[in-house]
């Protein structure tokens, strides 16, 4: 459970924090049930990627448990789509962030909850069900770590100010080329490469976790969606960092993100537009 609410908190940031975490706990089983289960059926959206009955069936349960509790709030989820509200705070969920991992038996995929309220991100976790690692956020009450049934503690990001110190992730470097700007996206991954000290592909919603805690310096996400952002922006900017889309802009719809420990944001971004 979180600490006592930080008095710049809202009450119901708070309230919603508590939902979250209740819901991505129930999720999170639901996936750890289907996890390793060799009769998984696995199908292709249209834009290709894959789903599972893991995938819809934890989607289910966190689009319930929400909006049992905050019936008023809208909901938008990868694999259910919107349903409208009318309180102004806005749930955005990936049940499975990584489920091409999932469905290889690899224990880094992510359960996303975010909550929004006017287009401020206000509430966000990130969890790893198959670690049982969660790093999780409310805005104005700091962001806190918590492994197993061990107490919460702080979650900061690291203090390293020179790129070549730093850890870079990224879900899949291969993705740099497939952006819009195809051969620009190429040339950026070279420059990171290049800069940063250690490279590694510990993506998807655990590179952001990696930051948030200050193992890793810099996670990027050529190709992004806002279900994948929604969760990330809160937690990395309660853990001291920094979340933007690669031109700079705190927004989570930009197709593309990039979470820092703040400290070399502009150095990353100089690298990716230049």
């Amino acid at each position: 459970m979180p600490p006592e609410r930080s008095p710049h908190a809202l009450p119901a940031d708070t309230a919603r924090l508590q939902a979250a975490l209740s819901a991505v706990r129930l999720a999170g089983a639901e996936t750890l049930r289907r996890f390793h289960d060799p009769s998984l059926a696995v199908e292709l959206k249209a834009d290709r990627s894959p789903v599972t009955a893991a995938d819809l069936a934890a989607e289910g349960i966190l689009r319930t448990s929400l909006l049992t509790a905050f019936p008023h709030d809208a909901f938008l989820g990868e694999e259910s789509g919107t349903v409208r509200g009318t309180s102004g705070y806005e749930w955005i969920v990936d049940p499975i962030d990584g489920t091409k991992s999932f469905i290889r038996g690899v224990p880094l995929y992510a359960t996303l909850v975010g909550c929004r309220h006017e287009g401020r991100g206000v509430v966000g976790v990130i969890a790893i069900p198959a670690l049982d690692e969660a790093v999780y956020a409310a805005a104005g009450a700091g962001a806190w770590h918590v492994r197993g049934t061990a107490p919460p503690v702080a979650a900061r990001v690291s203090n390293r100010e020179q790129l070549d110190a730093c850890l870079a992730c990224s879900s899949d470097f291969t993705s740099f080329a497939k952006r819009a700007d195809g051969a620009a996206g190429a040339r950026a991954r070279q420059r990171l490469e290049a800069a940063c000290g250690v490279i590694r592909t510990w993506g998807d919603g655990y590179g952001y976790l990696l930051v948030a805690t200050g193992r890793a310096d810099v996670m990027i996400d050529p190709l992004m969606n806002a279900w994948d952002a929604a969760a990330v922006e809160t937690v990395i900017t309660e853990a001291g960092g920094r979340f933007t889309d690669w031109h700079g802009a705190a927004r989570i719809d930009s197709g593309d993100g990039v979470a820092t420990n703040g400290l070399v944001h502009d150095a990353v971004l100089a690298l990716l537009r230049a």
